[in-house]
């Protein structure tokens, strides 16, 4: 835990939450057990899309597309998002809730490796939400910079893995340790990258914001 759960549940209280819709689609998740951005990081990116207005935006990690969607609702009207997933289980949950949701116009879902899409898509975007394997952030940043413009905003969420980041290498379980020592590494090259400026922010399991300059 980084931020003190008495701490996180107050904020989380004070929150309006999001539509109908939305609301539905995030108990489901719960119930299913599968992983959703956490409150706070949706509350973060609902004010990052009012201040930002990005019109071209790239998910890579689509899940069952509850953050896509969360995007389409709040950003601008002319918003269009691609998204990718390599899951296959999920990909047609995603597709059905595009779809119970009206938003299929405005979503593109690239099924397959992200590595592999990474390298192959065709201009540049406005946001970039990075939410998907996590030891494999610092082997995709090579083609994620290439795909921002100037003012571009990469965000990448679960960055401090439940405060596990700051602790001794050998206090982290086994099987966690190569997550633990790329996403270390990935960290150091967005706070020390000349193309970028970034900050770390200790919300939910952790968000990085980077802005190309």
């Amino acid at each position: 835990m980084i931020v003190e759960e008495r701490m996180r549940t107050y904020i989380n209280s004070l929150d309006l939450g999001n539509t109908p819709f939305l609301e539905e689609l995030e108990q489901d998740a719960h119930l299913g057990r599968i992983p959703i951005i956490r409150k706070e990081m949706q509350s973060f990116i609902k004010v990052l899309l009012a201040i930002h207005r990005p019109k071209r935006v790239l998910e890579v990690g689509t899940a069952i597309g509850f953050s896509t969607l969360l995007i389409c609702q709040y950003g601008p009207p002319d918003l269009h998002i691609t998204t990718i997933e390599n899951y296959e289980k999920r990909i047609p949950i995603a597709k059905e809730n595009f779809k119970r949701a009206g938003r299929e116009g405005q979503i593109t879902l690239l099924e397959g490796d992200a590595g592999a899409y990474l390298k192959e898509l065709e201009g540049t975007f406005d946001l970039i939400f990075m939410d998907a394997a996590k030891g494999q952030y610092i082997n995709w940043l090579p083609d994620v910079l290439g795909l921002m413009h100037k003012g571009s905003v990469l965000l990448s969420d679960n960055v401090l893995q439940e405060g596990d980041i700051i602790e001794s290498h050998y206090l982290v379980e086994r099987r966690n340790r190569t997550i633990y020592k790329r996403m270390r590494e990935y960290l150091f090259e967005l706070k020390h990258c000349p193309l970028l400026l970034t900050s770390i922010l200790p919300l939910g399991d952790g968000a990085a914001v980077s802005v190309k300059l």
